[in-house]
């Protein structure tokens, strides 16, 4: 099996971590790193000593080809120019979601991509974990008879959403994205795979509820280390990240700062964003939403994410004719109607990396690669085009209060 070459656009988290997935068996080799923070280019790059280094991703792309693929793992608004360039190129493309910000520069890539004749994966991991390959096991068995409706949740988790979508990168609509497509483009994306059906209507509610200024406590200060009330607060910042200091796994604090060691985080909470009163950011995306889906054949799906709920794994129940599957993320219990008898499944998933989806996701990236053949790829750029288009129509639904009607595929 040959190696494959490959080229990092973006050397945050995501795309070092799907680096060194990619890598680290030697099926794939890293030729190219683009980014901008020397810090982390040279990171990498101290890794990976047979790569070569580019401050931007443009000097990159004006080099002949180095890779036999790229992946752009840039903040979401940085997407669409790598993307489309590099499809030109004659990159395959591994694409971390969202595709982009707006829905036409998303139309834009697809197309660059399908002109190209390169290979195309955004990186919904939620597609290949263990888990939903057992949820779809049951399905195609057709034990659940002919599925009728889904009720799926998403628990950001309190203390994450305060630190991505309160705090962090996540916090504004206006500099990165709206809450639906930043976090759960995931979601509406495994649900249409699920049910195996495209969305027709979409209405959908929520808003920002708690995360404001009127909600600020009596006493409260601007920042968490000069709080008199932090003792009492759930969203305290030395209780969210001092308890990760020494931990294997550098995310969150490798986001706060790269000195991860305590003096290094308490610095940061002291002087960088994630030392905010949660009270007292600029953050605008909802805290909380609910998402109704119509699907082409009559069956429906409801959505709730919601920020209030500790940080776990999805939680599922898929209704059908003939039974039912209820789902917490790693065992599913299956009702049969026929006979009444109830079966749990371990799908055995494991602890880390979206619970196994990012290796999952970059295992079928390579393999498909390797064979120049799209099928380990479990979403084709029309499907992950079409779970964009829903969580846009979802929140035009909510701003609206109308139902939307997504229009048919061109």
């Amino acid at each position: 099996m040959r190696q494959v070459g490959l080229a990092l656009v973006g050397a945050g988290d995501r795309g070092t971590r799907y680096t060194r997935y990619a890598t680290a068996d030697g099926r794939a080799r890293l030729a190219a790193v683009a980014e901008p923070d020397p810090r982390r280019r040279e990171g990498l790059l101290a890794e990976h000593p047979d790569a070569v280094g580019f401050g931007d991703w443009r000097e990159l792309a004006e080099q002949p080809q180095l890779a036999d693929a790229v992946v752009i793992a840039t903040l979401d608004a940085n997407h669409v120019e790598p993307a489309v360039r590099f499809a030109e190129l004659g990159y395959h493309i591994l694409l971390e979601k969202p595709m982009a910000i707006r829905l036409e520069d998303c139309r834009r890539i697809v197309a660059a991509a399908e002109r190209a004749g390169v290979l195309f994966a955004v990186c919904h991991v939620m597609r290949y974990t263990s888990y939903t390959r057992g949820v779809k096991a049951v399905l195609d068995s057709g034990r659940l008879g002919e599925i009728v409706n889904i009720e799926h949740l998403e628990p950001v988790g309190w203390w994450h959403h305060a630190h991505s979508y309160v705090r962090g990168n996540w916090r504004r609509t206006d500099q990165a994205t709206f809450m639906l497509l930043a976090k759960s483009c995931h979601d509406l994306d495994w649900l249409t795979y699920v049910m195996g059906r495209r969305v027709t209507r979409v209405s959908s509610f929520g808003g920002l509820k708690h995360f404001t200024a009127g909600n600020q406590p009596a006493g409260a200060a601007e920042r968490c280390l000069d709080c008199a009330v932090a003792d009492a607060c759930p969203y305290d910042a030395q209780r969210i990240y001092l308890p990760f200091v020494g931990s294997q796994d550098r995310w969150p604090l490798a986001v706060l700062s790269e000195d991860t060691t305590e003096a290094g985080v308490l610095r940061a909470l002291r002087e960088g964003p994630y030392g905010r009163c949660v009270y007292a950011c600029d953050n605008d995306v909802v805290d909380h939403q609910v998402v109704n889906l119509d699907f082409d054949g009559g069956a429906t799906a409801s959505f709730t994410m919601t920020a209030f709920s500790p940080k776990a794994p999805r939680q599922t129940r898929i209704f059908g004719t003939r039974g039912s599957l209820e789902g917490d993320g790693a065992r599913l219990t299956v009702t049969d109607f026929v006979t009444g008898d109830v079966e749990v499944i371990d799908t055995n998933p494991p602890a880390d990396g979206h619970s196994g989806g990012d290796q999952g996701l970059v295992t079928a990236f390579l393999d498909a690669l390797t064979r120049n053949d799209p099928s380990p790829i479990l979403s084709d750029p029309r499907e992950s085009l079409h779970s964009h288009e829903i969580a846009w129509a979802a929140e035009e639904a909510r701003l609206t209060g109308t139902v939307v009607t997504l229009k048919e595929p061109r």
